[in-house]
């Protein structure tokens, strides 16, 4: 597993978040793999909302200067949690988009 700074996972959890509501609805299922993250990562809802504070403009910062490993593992965990609920939105792609652009990485979507 790959062991992000606090920084990170506040960047991590704010693009998570970013892309659960891109589409303006939140899914059980995309709730679901947010709790998961949660124990997989170690953090709370109170982080969540520390998350949702963090300017993304900052947030997108901090993701640039990840090693590529971690760049990698963020693109997948977007990819899953715009899966999630069954239905990938357009609007959770092009967020996931911005998201990688900022990290000047490319994803391929199955």
């Amino acid at each position: 597993m790959i062991n992000y700074t606090k920084q990170e996972k506040l960047a991590v959890v704010k693009m998570v978040d970013y892309v659960i509501l891109a589409d303006s609805k939140v899914a059980p299922a995309e709730m679901q793999y947010l709790t998961q993250l949660m124990d997989r990562f170690a953090f709370d809802s109170f982080f969540i909302g520390q998350a949702r504070n963090l300017n993304k403009d900052l947030a997108y910062k901090i993701l640039n200067s990840m090693s590529l490993p971690k760049k990698r593992a963020l693109a997948q965990l977007l990819e899953e949690v715009a899966i999630s609920d069954g239905f990938v939105h357009e609007k959770e792609l092009l967020k996931i988009s911005e998201a990688l652009g900022h990290m000047k990485i490319q994803k391929e979507f199955s």
